[in-house]
């Protein structure tokens, strides 16, 4: 992933932001990146970062934890139809399953682990949106750069 880093993102359209304008966080360059974008393209009516949660069963944890998707956008499409979307921004390798090679076993495991929850939520927010008629897209970093 890009160099990790956090803080408040300050938008120049605050009226689009869904939610609290003045308390939007962002926890990593990509979504910063992707905030950005958001803001000031013109296609994106409203657009919100971890403005709600859905719950989702964790197999490592064995329990039903809850899940604050990355983003949920308002897009005016092609066709000017408004479209809703629910975004993840996610590192491409955490979208495959891992391949061990000569991985040591505890970085194979946690690679292994986070798939399956990645894969756990993303079935539950999957049928939360068909639920809805929202879309739900993963974007990785060959969709950002």
């Amino acid at each position: 992933m890009s160099k990790y880093h956090q803080g408040f993102f300050r938008p120049q359209n605050p009226e689009k932001y869904i939610g609290d304008p003045q308390n939007i966080v962002y926890r990593s360059g990509w979504e910063l990146k992707f905030m950005q974008w958001c803001d000031r393209n013109p296609n994106i009516l409203h657009y919100g970062s971890e403005e709600f949660c859905i719950p989702y069963y964790n197999p490592i944890k064995e329990r039903v934890c809850r899940y604050f998707p990355d983003f949920i956008i308002e897009v005016l499409e092609q066709n000017q139809q408004k479209q809703k979307y629910v975004i993840e921004i996610k590192p491409k390798k955490q979208t495959v399953p891992p391949v061990r090679g000569n991985k040591k076993t505890k970085t194979y495991i946690n690679e292994a682990n986070t798939y399956l929850v990645n894969q756990s939520k993303w079935k539950s927010i999957r049928e939360w949106c068909e639920d809805r008629k929202i879309k739900f897209m993963i974007i990785t970093e060959d969709d950002l750069f």
